[in-house]
C-alpha cells in the first residue's frame, strides 16, 4: 500500500469513505437488559433484523444470553476497528472486526461474542471473570475502544470498593488484562465515556458517578457531593498516558456523559452532553497550546412540574447520548425525560442551529394526569404520547445508533435498569423499544418511520430493555479515525 503499510485491517481509511462506500444496516446488535434480577439467564444480545427485504424485518432474529444474573450489560464495543485500518508491514497479524466486547457495568464481567462464525446467532467465545478487573482496584466498566496497537481499552468508574475513580483497564488481542492505562500520581474524580484523537497526542474523557452512588439509583441529594458525582471532562496526553488538563463545567454541567472529538482526525475539537439539566458544551484546542478551552453552547431548560405532591420542582431534560454524524455536519441529541430527540446543523461548531425536534415518549406526555406542567419556556402545550403500530411508548429516547450514510437514525429507551425502574416504571414492566428516524441528510429535519418498531414486551423470559445498538462493520460511535500520514 505505502511505505510504512503492507495492507487494510478493519473499516474504513476516513469517515467519509465509510459514508460514502459502507453498506446498508442489517443487523443490529442490540445490549438487552433483563430487568427481573432473579431470572438465570440474565442480560443478553439481541441480533435485530433491520433489513426491510427480509421476512423477518424488525424482529429479534437471536438471543445470546450470558446466563448469569446482576451483570448489567450496558455498553458494548469492538476488539478492531477503523483505527486499525492502515496495517504496519513489520505487523504479525492483520487486525480483524471480529468480537464484540460487552462488559457489564455491574458485575464488571466481560462477555466477548464471536460475530463472524454466524453473525445471525452471534455466540460468547469468552468470559472474563469481575475479579480480573476487581483486581487492578478498579470496578464498573463503561466504554470500550480498540487501539491501533490490537490492545482493547475499557473505561472504569470507580475503584474495587464502589467510590468514584476514573480509569481505564487494558486487555490485549487475546483478552489477556495488561492492568490500568493511566500512568503517573493525577487521576480523575470520576470516569465514564473517553474518545482519543492521535494526531493532536489527545484523549477526552468525561464523568458520571461512584458506582455505589448510580448503582442503587438516583438521588437529588447526589447533586450535594461532587467528589461522588461528576461535572468535569479530562484530556489526557495519549503517548504518555498522563491527565494534564481538568475543566470543571460546574453545576450546570453536571454529569457530561457521552463525549465525542469530531470524526475528521485532522479535527481538535468536539461535544460533550450534560445529563441531568440538559446542556452540550463544545471543546477545542486552544491555537499554538496543548490546552483546551470549553463553552456552553445548547442549554434545553429545565421545565416546572407538579408529580402529584404539590410541589413545583425543575425537571431537567437528562440528555444521556449524543451523536455526530461521519460527515461532522449534524449533531443528535436525546431528552430522555422531557422526551425529544433534536438535530442540530454544527456547520458551524460554536453556534449549533437547531433543525429537527421529535417527539418519542417521555414524562410530560399529555395522557400523563399525574404530572402537571406548571411553567415550560419552550412549549406551548404538552406533546401528545407517541404511539408505534398500536403500542404507547413507554419511556423516552435513550440510546442512538446512526446509519453510515446518515439517512436512519435508530433510537432505544432504557437508560439503566435502576434509573429506568425509577423514571418510568412502566417501561419496565412493559418492556422497552426501538424505533427508526428518517433523516433528511441535505436539508435537515426528521421523521418518524411508522412501518418501524421493535418491542421487547413478549421476550421469551419477561419483558426486557434495550440499550446500546452495533451494526456488524462499526458505526458512528464505535469507530475511530486515525491521520494516514504516509502517503
Amino acid at each position: 500500500m505505502t511505505e510504512k503499510h503492507c495492507c487494510h485491517g478493519p473499516g474504513y481509511p476516513t469517515p467519509l469513505d465509510a459514508m460514502k462506500t459502507g453498506p446498508r444496516e442489517k443487523l443490529l446488535y442490540t445490549v438487552t437488559v433483563q430487568p427481573n434480577k432473579e431470572e438465570p439467564h440474565g442480560d443478553y444480545l439481541s441480533t435485530v433484523d433491520v433489513d426491510p427485504e427480509s421476512p423477518t424485518y424488525c424482529q429479534v432474529i437471536h438471543r445470546t444470553f450470558t446466563n448469569r444474573t446482576g451483570n448489567e450489560l450496558h455498553h458494548s464495543g469492538w476488539n478492531a476497528c477503523s483505527s486499525c485500518y492502515y496495517v504496519d508491514k513489520n505487523a504479525k497479524k492483520i487486525p480483524k472486526r471480529d468480537k464484540l466486547v460487552l462488559p457489564a457495568i455491574n458485575s464488571d464481567f466481560v462477555y466477548v461474542v464471536d460475530v463472524v462464525t454466524d453473525p445471525r446467532k452471534p455466540e460468547i467465545c469468552k468470559v472474563i471473570d469481575g475479579s480480573v478487573v476487581k483486581a487492578q482496584n478498579v470496578t464498573a466498566l463503561h466504554t470500550t475502544h480498540c487501539l491501533a496497537d490490537g490492545n482493547i481499552m475499557i473505561s472504569t468508574l470507580g475503584d474495587a470498593d464502589g467510590y468514584a475513580k476514573g480509569d481505564f483497564i487494558i486487555f490485549d488481542s487475546e483478552f489477556n488484562c495488561k492492568g490500568t492505562w493511566t500512568k503517573g500520581n493525577k487521576k480523575a474524580l470520576c470516569g465514564y465515556d473517553f474518545w482519543y484523537q492521535p494526531y493532536y497526542d489527545v484523549m477526552v474523557a468525561s464523568e458520571w458517578g461512584a458506582p455505589n452512588k448510580f448503582r442503587r439509583g438516583w438521588q437529588n441529594e447526589d447533586l450535594d457531593d461532587l467528589t461522588q458525582y461528576g461535572c468535569r471532562i479530562h484530556f489526557y496526553k495519549w503517548s504518555t498516558r498522563t491527565l494534564y488538563q481538568t475543566i470543571d463545567l460546574g453545576l450546570e454541567g453536571f454529569t457530561p456523559l457521552e463525549i465525542r472529538f469530531m470524526h475528521d482526525p485532522k479535527r481538535p475539537d468536539g461535544y460533550v452532553g450534560c445529563a441531568l439539566f440538559a446542556n452540550v458544551y463544545y471543546f477545542k484546542k486552544k491555537p499554538d497550546s496543548d490546552e483546551f478551552e470549553c463553552k456552553k453552547v445548547i442549554d434545553i431548560p429545565s421545565k416546572l412540574v407538579d408529580t402529584g405532591d404539590g410541589i413545583a420542582t425543575p425537571m431537567g431534560g437528562m440528555i444521556s447520548d449524543i451523536i455526530i454524524s461521519l460527515d461532522d455536519k449534524y449533531l443528535y441529541v436525546n431528552c430522555w425525560r422531557h422526551g425529544d430527540l433534536r438535530q442540530y446543523d454544527i456547520t458551524d461548531p460554536e453556534n449549533p442551529k437547531l433543525t429537527g425536534q421529535i417527539f418519542l415518549g417521555g414524562a410530560i406526555c399529555s395522557d400523563l394526569t399525574e404530572v402537571k406542567v406548571i411553567e415550560d419556556e419552550e412549549l406551548n402545550k404538552r406533546p401528545p404520547p407517541c404511539y408505534l403500530k398500536g403500542h404507547r411508548l413507554e419511556g423516552g429516547p435513550q440510546m442512538m445508533q446512526l446509519s453510515l450514510d446518515g439517512k436512519r437514525l435508530y433510537v432505544s429507551s432504557s437508560l439503566y435498569s435502576p434509573w429506568d425502574k425509577i423514571f418510568y416504571p412502566k417501561m419496565v414492566e412493559k418492556g422497552g423499544h426501538i424505533c427508526q428516524i428518517d433523516i433528511d441528510v441535505e436539508n435537515g429535519g426528521m421523521k418518524l418511520n411508522e412501518d418501524f418498531f421493535v418491542q421487547f414486551g413478549n421476550e421469551p423470559f419477561g419483558p426486557t430493555l434495550p440499550h446500546e445498538m452495533r451494526y456488524p462493520g462499526g458505526d458512528c460511535t464505535s469507530d475511530i479515525w486515525l491521520v494516514n500520514d504516509d502517503k
